[in-house]
């Protein structure tokens, strides 16, 4: 039986961090480092005048009390508390006075304990030719079992699954879809779409970080999603390392170092185990070779391959190359070939669809990697 197995990161599905649709790398950066800055800041157990005025001069600059649905900001103050106690003291972060166009911000509170709530990045609908254009990579792939990478939540990958796959492209929907939320406060996370049963999901949200007992390791998750391919247990291990924004190679390596153990405790279960998706490192980083050593191999450097070099960007050389299928050695002997659909980029060298007329339109800036094999 001839299996396809892909993996693609769909950068959202309906919606998207307004930052992400600026198409000035700097001034994404720019909006991404405040919003930094506000969280840490934020989280302060007491706010000293210095961390009050930087917060509220971030809150300003953002209208981050703006809750606008048709014109969102793009750093919002989610306030579970705003106001005034029965005693008339504050439960707030701020208190906003003054003309819209030019408020006085004041913060209230004295720290992280004395307010409830969070700062998180606006979102905007995404204009429906995208998602489109993302279901076509999707059609086009066509693949048995996909892995989907920066989804929101599960219902949405169900909604694309019937309306835009289904009903707006006229495809095939899959019977299955599965997704656990991870830990990225963002909502992006790692689901998967079959045409074989899920029949069950282990999630690792909860590993903590060798280095630091107190915290989660995973930045989303490590799902492993079982399979069953007339019979047999097919074993896939989601993945979406730590990305390079901000960027902690080591983390990333003790995230693939955990990914390597879950690799091989799945593999006394079955044989039919591999990694999949977005690793957000190079072929010749430590992360990827962690997993190497383990015996597993790219697909990518699969004989019957003979695209771009890269799955990201302008795909020109493996410098741009962050998605992955990795196949152990059981596997690997019934890969027939490997391909790699481009045209959902718009970038230099790239020959995209029609329809992906600018940034704005593409698909995603990634590649949806596929393989066949002989099941």
């Amino acid at each position: 039986m001839s299996t396809r197995i892909a993996t693609f990161n769909m950068e959202n599905l309906f919606r998207r961090p307004t930052a992400f649709q600026l198409s000035n790398p700097a001034e994404r950066e720019k909006v991404l480092d405040d919003f930094a800055q506000l969280v840490t800041l934020l989280d302060l157990p007491e706010y000293r005048e210095d961390d009050k005025t930087k917060i509220a001069a971030l809150i300003k600059t953002y209208k981050a009390y703006d809750s606008n649905p048709k014109d969102p900001p793009a750093i919002f103050i989610n306030e579970l508390r705003p106001g005034k106690d029965f005693e008339h003291k504050p439960t707030g972060l701020f208190e906003k006075s003054g003309p819209d166009d030019d408020p006085h911000i004041e913060i209230v509170a004295g720290g992280r304990g004395s307010w409830t709530g969070w700062a998180e990045l606006g979102y905007d609908d995404l204009d429906m030719s995208v998602v489109r254009n993302t279901g076509r990579v999707v059609a086009e792939v066509d693949a048995d079992v996909l892995l989907t990478v920066e989804v929101e939540d599960r219902l949405t990958l169900e909604r694309f699954n019937t309306q835009v796959l289904g009903e707006a492209l006229g495809r095939r929907p899959y019977p299955y879809d599965m997704l656990i939320d991870g830990n990225d406060p963002r909502g992006i996370d790692i689901g998967i779409l079959s045409r074989h049963p899920i029949t069950s999901v282990r999630s690792h949200i909860f590993d903590t970080d060798p280095e630091q007992p107190d915290k989660n390791l995973f930045s989303r998750d490590c799902p492993e999603f079982e399979i069953q391919l007339d019979g047999t247990p097919l074993v896939i291990l989601g993945n979406h390392l730590k990305s390079k924004f901000h960027d902690d190679p080591e983390l990333r390596l003790a995230q693939a170092k955990r990914v390597a153990e879950i690799y091989r405790e799945a593999l006394k279960r079955t044989d039919h185990v591999m990694v999949a998706g977005d690793l957000n490192d190079e072929p010749d980083s430590e992360a990827a070779e962690v997993l190497r050593d383990t015996g597993l191999r790219d697909a990518m450097s699969h004989r019957t391959y003979h695209g771009k070099p890269g799955t990201h960007g302008e795909c020109r050389s493996e410098h741009d190359k962050i998605d992955y299928l990795l196949f152990p050695p059981m596997l690997w002997d019934k890969v027939q070939s490997v391909g790699l659909e481009t045209r959902g980029i718009y970038a230099k060298g790239i020959q995209h669809f029609d329809t992906v007329k600018s940034k704005t339109t593409e698909a995603s800036d990634h590649a949806a990697l596929y393989a066949d094999l002989d099941l």
